[in-house]
């Protein structure tokens, strides 16, 4: 592995409170121009970010925990992107893949047919962000199996279009108000090892699904079922072994199309390629997005060559679908993920994680669980001596570590996850560090 080499000094170093003037000022600004709905989960304003550090306006450095929602995780400034990304824009920023195609749109798809799950023929088509993957993977299987229904599950994220939105689960802040929306989506129950009855093995989660499915919407009806194989926003929720197998199967069986909606876990995050490998499973279609492509908006689906091709000529795509520039962007990732090894560097990650947290996650009484792959690692916070969501504990904790120049962030349905999302370039020093603090804080807390 090929030594990762950093342009800004990774530490954590704070020389105004949080938020500092600069970036108090700039939110001032902020309030008079860009509209409410848009929220920031940190108060501080970014001037360069590089491997695990953000150096927000003031010349504060805290350590990123939550890589841009698991998007720059080969950090937000990767030499390998940026040369890419100058190199393309000087030649043409856009010309519209379905007017002049160019070479690096095919590039990309012929690695994530190299990269994703399964070694049968695939096809792929780009497109701009994890949404409009996921829209258009139920478009493609609606039109291969001629059917509507689409089977999605309690905690689920899948994006904030209108058909992405009614297959999410929580409503606020993503759906309320917004409807009605897209109908022929129906919602069954996820495999959450921490909430299921105690014992419940993966196999039975998924027959209580699957019996559902049966007997409320019909198997000849369904067109897709799509799952997170690590769900994300609802709390980063790993199934029980042997759910996700049980779904594909029960697919195959019944002619529906198996989605893994890999946007958030996919790309590395997880210590494999995709969240999907660690059962074995092989989807009918994947969805990406996220740490495709080193920040750049690109994301896209790939999967069996006879599922993608049953779509007429022109019924996928978008003016930006594949953009030159994000594509580069993501030839230059995926090669700064093969060239430092980062699949194997997110188990590291993992083990410093677990390593650190391990102790304080078991002795404090507001922990409940903790539990994630790679560099996927979440905790549930709980009210003491129950399995009742604490989502105070959490904004507390949060609070406490941004004080201290630690930026993490939360979720999950009860909002009462903190989830940790580092770069997986971050330095192991700095990462030890940033742990360090969060412990702190979840003892303080817990106390």
């Amino acid at each position: 592995m090929a030594e990762i080499e950093y342009r800004l000094p990774q530490k954590r170093e704070l020389v105004t409170s949080i938020p500092g003037p600069k970036s108090q000022s700039l939110a001032e600004r902020r309030a008079q121009t860009v509209a409410a709905g848009v929220a920031s989960s940190l108060p501080v304003f970014a001037d360069e970010l590089d491997g695990g550090v953000i150096k927000d306006v003031d010349g504060n450095q805290m350590v990123d925990l939550g890589s841009g929602i698991a998007v720059t995780s080969v950090g937000a400034s990767n030499p390998k992107v940026v040369a890419r990304v100058q190199d393309a824009v000087a030649k043409f920023t856009h010309t519209c893949f379905m007017v002049t195609p160019y070479e690096d749109y095919v590039a990309v798809g012929e690695k994530m047919a190299q990269l994703t799950p399964g070694s049968f023929d695939k096809r792929t088509a780009l497109f701009t962000s994890g949404s409009e993957a996921v829209e258009n993977a139920v478009k493609i299987a609606r039109v291969r199996t001629k059917r509507q229904a689409v089977v999605v599950f309690d905690h689920a994220y899948h994006g904030r279009t209108n058909l992405t939105m009614a297959m999410t689960a929580k409503v606020m802040p993503y759906k309320q108000g917004f409807g009605p929306f897209a109908n022929e989506v129906y919602r069954v129950p996820m495999s959450y090892p921490f909430r299921d009855p105690e014992g419940m093995t993966g196999t039975e989660a998924a027959k209580r699904a699957l019996t559902m499915v049966e007997k409320q919407v019909g198997a000849e009806n369904v067109a897709a079922v799509v799952i997170e194989p690590i769900q994300g926003e609802g709390g980063f929720i790993v199934p029980a072994e042997g759910f996700l197998p049980a779904l594909s199967s029960w697919c195959r069986e019944n002619g529906a199309v198996f989605v893994a909606d890999e946007v958030q876990a996919g790309i590395a995050r997880t210590g494999a390629w995709f969240a999907s490998e660690h059962e074995g499973v092989e989807p009918d279609l994947v969805t990406f997005a996220k740490g495709i492509a080193g920040g750049m908006p690109l994301s896209g689906v790939v999967g069996r060559a006879e599922i993608m091709d049953a779509v007429h000529p022109g019924g996928l795509g978008g003016t930006y679908g594949g953009n030159p520039v994000a594509c580069a962007a993501a030839l230059g990732a995926l090669e700064a993920i093969e060239e430092w090894d980062l699949v194997a560097r997110a188990q590291e990650i993992e083990k410093v994680i677990r390593e650190e947290l391990g102790s304080v996650a078991e002795s404090s009484p507001v922990v409940g669980d903790l539990r994630g792959r790679g560099a996927m690692i979440a905790l549930e916070f709980v009210k003491p001596g129950t399995t009742e969501p604490n989502p105070d504990a959490a904004k507390q904790i949060a609070a406490r570590c941004l004080e201290q120049g630690v930026a993490i962030l939360t979720c999950g349905t009860y909002g009462n996850i903190v989830r940790l999302l580092p770069p997986l370039v971050i330095d192991m020093d700095l990462l030890r560090d940033a742990l360090g603090v969060f412990a702190a804080a979840i003892q303080e807390v817990g106390a």
